[in-house]
């Protein structure tokens, strides 16, 4: 990149949920020069390939062949990538672009060429579950369980028709409907490793009748957790991990208090970059932690600008709604 020039930046699959989320929110930016191939060349694989190659970074927002076809495109090339599939999140050979995971990470991003960016359901149970494990709050060999919703658009451009068809009916259901049960879901690699767990959790996933935002809660039953790892304790360790995140809130801890149909609106995050980790402290010694995000946003598209900034030398935060 010239000196004094605007970095170049493709997304490769910007027609997709992801891709369109994050061309939206670089619209209007004048500090990048996007690259797109003329439309009626979208999926012309040799004017794919100028694009990634005239590229300074490359979004790829991909299924996981074709992210492992456009990298072996690049291999040799000076052109960054950032790779929103789940191809690459647990190859060593490439960076997992979550700035907040722990010391270092923010610098290795900067300083790497090849970013894998993190799935929507493991970055809420990594943020939520990371420092409490890092502390010894949570052991590591905890039998984890984790409940998941999601909107609709989290499945793509696929589970998006099949919710709107309206011959279907779906998105007119009264409760949430869960999927992929007797599945190994694809984050499961990524949450593992990076929450710190020796054990993949039992995960549970679904889908409710709305498009965008997600309440992922993971349940600590009170005989799996060390004494001294009271809700308050929990509360503590989570509140100085992200005492200086601008993207990361941990809310009051609920304790005694009530709560109502509205306290816990996975939509609460919409149309930001921020998610929510809240804990909910039981009388029987239980706990029960929750993270709400958009799914698109800080479970996505947000993630990827933030890591973008960074690959590029820029503020993390330019461009995204907090």
């Amino acid at each position: 990149m010239a000196a004094g020039s605007r970095p170049k930046v493709t997304v490769d699959g910007h027609v997709g949920t992801t891709g369109l989320r994050i061309r939206d929110w670089l619209a209007g930016r004048d500090d990048l020069e996007l690259l797109a191939p003329e439309e009626s060349r979208r999926k012309d694989e040799d004017a794919r390939r100028e694009c990634l190659e005239a590229a300074d970074l490359a979004v790829l927002c991909l299924p996981d062949e074709a992210s492992r076809q456009a990298a072996e495109w690049l291999e040799g090339s000076e052109t960054k990538l950032l790779d929103a599939s789940t191809a690459f999140r647990v190859d060593d050979g490439w960076v997992y672009g979550l700035p907040e995971l722990g010391a270092g990470q923010r610098d290795a991003i900067a300083g790497a060429s090849r970013v894998s960016n993190p799935g929507c359901y493991p970055t809420a149970v990594i943020l939520a579950l990371r420092p409490l494990v890092d502390a010894g709050l949570v052991p590591a060999e905890t039998a984890i369980a984790v409940h998941a919703l999601s909107g609709y658009s989290g499945g793509g451009r696929k589970l998006i028709e099949r919710w709107q068809d309206p011959e279907i009916g779906l998105v007119a259901l009264p409760y949430e409907a869960p999927y992929s049960l007797q599945a190994r879901h694809k984050h499961m690699p990524e949450m593992t490793r990076y929450s710190g767990l020796v054990h993949e959790p039992l995960f549970v996933p679904a889908v409710g009748p709305y498009r965008c935002g997600m309440r992922v809660e993971i349940p600590l039953h009170g005989a799996s957790l060390p004494a001294e790892s009271s809700g308050k304790a929990l509360h503590e360790a989570l509140v100085e991990r992200y005492a200086d995140e601008r993207f990361v809130a941990v809310r009051p801890l609920l304790e005694g208090q009530a709560t109502d149909e509205h306290s816990l609106d996975p939509r609460a995050c919409n149309d930001t970059n921020r998610i929510e980790l809240q804990v909910i402290d039981h009388p029987s010694g239980h706990v029960l932690l929750v993270a709400i995000l958009d799914n698109l946003g800080k479970g996505a598209a947000g993630a990827a600008i933030q890591n973008l900034n960074r690959m590029l030398g820029l503020p993390e935060d330019r461009g995204l709604p907090a």
